[in-house]
């Protein structure tokens, strides 16, 4: 209604706001030019109305009524011009009107009422023509989205901007899924998320509202799999349901094409792993609250950084409803994040990074994750689980995966049946190593030693590193050493004899064995 007042048409009589100031938000979807005091009746909401008056009633009463009537109906506003039948608003009028908070405008001029009309079903028609483009438009982008294969988390970014407002997808346990959030926001939007989310839910099934929260499901089908959810923003002109509505298409088509939900949960749960791994967040406290809304806890719990070696990525990534590590992490009375297709590459030879959570009182011992192990990958006979130090907070949590990788990359999986656990205690040098790892001294002693060794790998497709591994893997042992190279015994020793003659070293002296364990660990933890 505000904008309808700053039209030539009808600025031009002198108008003057009498009452309802606030209720000149209100939007307005049509003009009426009408005398009759049985006005009312014939509105449906959302009308200005144009009057002199001539009809009104004339006891005080019923003038009330006559404005009480027109409130309950939904009226924008009303403009009244004098002259014809008032010289002054009755005071009845205003203070009615001001108690009902509806809008009532003065006329000190007389105006074409037809004017007053064309002007502003102009504007009404051209924004509805505008709204039918821009729903044409989102319609046609997010159409071609969904045809397109477009993931889910480029999706809801693609919302995000549309709306220039925060969207989170969500699902049907109101865990965030993915979000795209302003930065710097995370802690505020995401803090407490899962209680939230309930209370709008039930607020917008009753009719009310938490927070301006705009949600819409995604479901195809009969089959509902989790909402979209727009935190406050701006007005578009497609209308911001429309929008939300097209994006939850987009979403439900890629659901039907994927049943098991794998995409969700690698986008989501996994992403955030590696986002978190790589450092890409502003706080700690924006970290944790994006985690805790997925779903599991960070504050109160104990976190710990495991990585299963055996398990193939269709087991880490199933869908927590049918198995995956979060399945697994459930069955010991915890929850799990792991990490998502590219965090193959915070490990050779694929190893991912997995933080498991568990309730404070949880004693976290090596039968505690072997259950976690076998529930995660029960038809493999072979499982080394490495594992980090026990942690508080993210911060420690994010340090025990980083340790958990990097114990995985610098010793090899022990062979035989069954789960071998293996803690960060167990490994002291691999800690040592993964707390030194960049001083520059640490890194020309592993360059210096092994140089003879890299150089011959390089150049013929070797393997003397991986001999020498094996070799100090198993020291006194060189049968077993043989065996975890998967070679001969007489190719072994030829193997060692190489690798002596290249170094120049004794391979039989306990000292250049643990500088040679030493500058292996350091390599291999630069390789991660």
């Amino acid at each position: 209604m505000r904008e309808v007042l700053t039209l030539g048409a009808l600025a031009a009589g002198g108008l003057e706001v009498m009452a309802g100031d606030t209720g000149l938000d209100a939007r307005v979807r049509w003009v009426h030019v009408s005398d009759s005091a049985d006005v009312a009746r014939l509105l449906d909401g959302g009308e200005l109305l144009l009057s002199t008056g001539q009809g009104w009633p004339g006891e005080p009463a019923e003038l009330e009524a006559f404005i009480e009537e027109l409130a309950d109906a939904g009226l924008s506003c009303l403009v009244l011009e004098l002259g014809a039948r008032y010289r002054h608003v009755p005071a009845i009028v205003v203070t009615a009107a001001r108690r009902r908070n509806l809008a009532l405008v003065v006329l000190h001029q007389e105006v074409k009422f037809v004017s007053v009309t064309e002007a502003v079903h102009r504007r009404i028609i051209a924004d509805q023509s505008a709204a039918l483009h821009a729903r044409d438009e989102v319609r046609t982008r997010f159409t071609s989205l969904a045809l397109h294969g477009a993931p889910a988390d480029y999706i809801v970014r693609q919302l995000g901007q549309t709306l220039a407002a925060p969207i989170v997808l969500e699902n049907l346990a109101h865990e965030v899924v993915v979000a795209e959030l302003p930065p710097g926001r995370e802690t505020d939007l995401l803090e407490r998320w899962e209680a939230r989310s309930r209370a709008a839910h039930r607020g917008a099934a009753t009719g009310g509202s938490a927070d301006d929260w705009l949600i819409v499901p995604v479901e195809a089908r009969g089959i509902r799999w989790g909402h979209l959810v727009a935190l406050g923003g701006l007005i578009h002109p497609a209308g911001r349901g429309a929008v939300l509505e097209q994006g939850a298409i987009a979403l439900a088509l890629g659901r039907l094409s994927d049943p098991d939900g794998a995409e969700w949960a690698r986008i989501g749960r996994g992403a955030l792993v590696d986002d978190l791994l790589a450092g890409r967040f502003g706080a700690y406290a924006s970290a944790t609250a994006r985690v805790e809304a997925a779903g599991v806890p960070v504050t109160g719990a104990q976190l710990i950084g495991v990585v299963v070696e055996g398990a193939g990525r269709d087991e880490l990534d199933s869908p927590s409803g049918g198995g995956g590590a979060d399945a697994a992490a459930r069955a010991i009375g915890g929850r799990a994040l792991v990490g998502g297709a590219r965090a193959g590459d915070h490990g050779r030879g694929g190893r991912t990074g997995i933080l498991i959570s568990v309730p404070a009182r949880t004693q976290i011992d090596d039968a505690l994750l072997v259950r976690f192990a076998r529930t995660l990958a029960p038809s493999r006979a072979n499982l080394v689980l490495w594992a980090g130090a026990i942690a508080e907070g993210l911060e420690e949590g994010l340090a025990s995966v980083v340790e958990a990788l990097d114990l995985a990359q610098s010793a090899p999986g022990r062979a035989g049946t069954g789960v071998g656990v293996w803690r960060a205690q167990d490994r002291p040098l691999a800690r040592l190593v993964t707390s030194l790892r960049d001083d520059h001294r640490v890194l020309d002693h592993a360059e210096r030693t092994l140089a003879p060794l890299v150089d011959h790998d390089l150049a013929r497709g070797g393997d003397l590193l991986d001999v020498l591994a094996a070799m100090l893997a198993h020291p006194g042992n060189r049968t077993a050493a043989a065996s975890a190279s998967h070679l001969s015994r007489s190719v072994f020793y030829q193997r060692i004899a190489l690798i002596q003659d290249l170094l120049g070293l004794d391979l039989d002296d306990g000292e250049v064995l643990a500088a040679l364990h030493l500058a292996l660990l350091v390599r291999r933890a630069g390789d991660r």
